[in-house]
């Protein structure tokens, strides 16, 4: 008699064959699942990358990859975008705030503030521009939609300002304090009070991710990295140069790297913002102070104040690739891009006036006469969805 019926030792060992062969394949291994009759398991769904959680509170940023991808050509807010485009620049020795329209090239006001106006600063909400009176320890508030200044409010040391990218909390540079100062964005009430060991606060900006910030000391020539929730500093480092003294700083777009200006070593420092590395220092011209960043993410303007030009440093390339000249010299130091991206706006600190560079050719435009001093100014309104202080640096 026969049979179709395979001994048992048989049937359990191609079983285990079968079996064996299952687990060997991969889930895709179409030649196996149509052999043993199935079409086999669905196509897994595509992973997304996750993006690293930020501050708590911190609007995400439009592009993982460009930390200025909100500040495109003309891209206002509907906070700002019916505000008059002026230029609003900051006179220390004459204590007062020269108003520039940018379509006439022209001074159209002049506002009586506190003394020792250092920066015109765009609150995190960018529905105030904060002047510092360095010495007069008050913020003179100017409504943007106006032009009018309202009652100082009473700040001791105010160097600079800054805002935390959750609007959170107004930080100010207290530089002959040596305090970093966390108060209230609004009413400017003291929070927390953070003692520095160096010396000369002034300027700063904010990982990609808002969690830390990094801060120059002009007068010690020293770096602090700042950890903004817990309102700490958490590193501190002296730069290899002897009788540096950093200014400005910035990100890069990527949010990999932070740039620091330095007007003693002619150039900037570049490293990075989460290894808090060792910086390398790129040559760029006498007294490099201001950085700023072009529209199309690309480019960074560096001002060289003790040399009266501008370098051009290409993200890219990760060099400078053209300088320009302001003709008959200057003192080229603080300001901002025009909301459409084509004119540089730069004070001249030592020679009462402002300089409107063009961003495509490097021509100057016009040398405007202001009051004395001229420092941080601001270009208002510009693109993005809210500020982090300074002049405006806006994501």
């Amino acid at each position: 008699m026969t049979t179709n019926r395979l001994p048992r030792k048989a049937t359990a060992l191609l079983a285990g064959l079968v079996l064996a062969a299952l687990a060997g394949c991969g889930a895709g291994d179409k030649d196996m699942t149509e052999a043993l009759g199935s079409k086999g398991p669905a196509e897994p769904a595509k992973a997304i990358p996750a993006v690293p959680p930020g501050l708590a509170g911190m609007p995400p940023l439009l592009d993982p990859h460009d930390v200025y991808a909100a500040d495109r050509p003309n891209k206002l807010s509907p906070v700002v975008k019916d505000f008059p485009s002026r230029v609003y620049v900051p006179n220390t020795t004459s204590n007062t705030v020269s108003v520039i329209d940018p379509a006439t090239y022209e001074v159209i006001d002049t506002i009586p503030v506190g003394v020792q106006p250092q920066h015109v600063v765009p609150s995190w909400d960018m529905k105030t521009l904060w002047v510092n009176n360095n010495r007069g320890h008050t913020l003179t508030p100017i409504d943007p939609a106006t032009g009018e200044a309202g009652e100082p409010v009473e700040v001791h040391d105010p160097y600079n300002l800054y805002f935390t990218p959750n609007g959170k909390y107004a930080v100010v540079m207290a530089s002959m304090d040596r305090e970093l100062v966390f108060r209230d964005p609004h009413t400017m009430d003291r929070v927390k009070t953070v003692p520095v060991t160096c010396l000369g606060v002034n300027h700063a900006d904010f990982s990609a991710d808002g969690r830390y910030f990094i801060v120059s000391c002009e007068f010690s020539g020293e770096l602090l990295k700042v950890d903004t929730e817990r309102m700490e500093v958490v590193g501190q480092q002296k730069l290899p140069f002897e009788g540096a003294m950093p200014q400005d700083v910035k990100i890069s777009p990527d949010g990999k790297t932070f740039y620091v200006a330095d007007m003693m070593a002619h150039g900037m420092w570049v490293f990075s913002g989460e290894k808090f590395d060792i910086p390398k220092l790129l040559p760029t011209g006498k007294g490099c102070h201001g950085l700023y960043i072009s529209r199309d993410s690309k480019e960074m303007y560096v001002s060289n104040r003790g040399e009266g030009t501008i370098s051009v440093f290409d993200f890219k390339a990760k060099d400078l690739t053209k300088k320009w000249e302001l003709p008959g010299g200057g003192s080229p130091d603080m300001g901002g891009v025009s909301a459409d991206g084509k004119v540089l706006w730069l004070s001249g600190r030592y020679n009462s006036e402002v300089y409107a560079i063009d961003t495509r050719s490097g021509q100057q435009l016009a040398r405007i006469p202001v009051g004395g001093g001229p420092h941080g100014l601001a270009v208002y309104p510009q693109p993005g969805r809210y500020s982090l202080g300074h002049t405006g640096i806006f994501r």
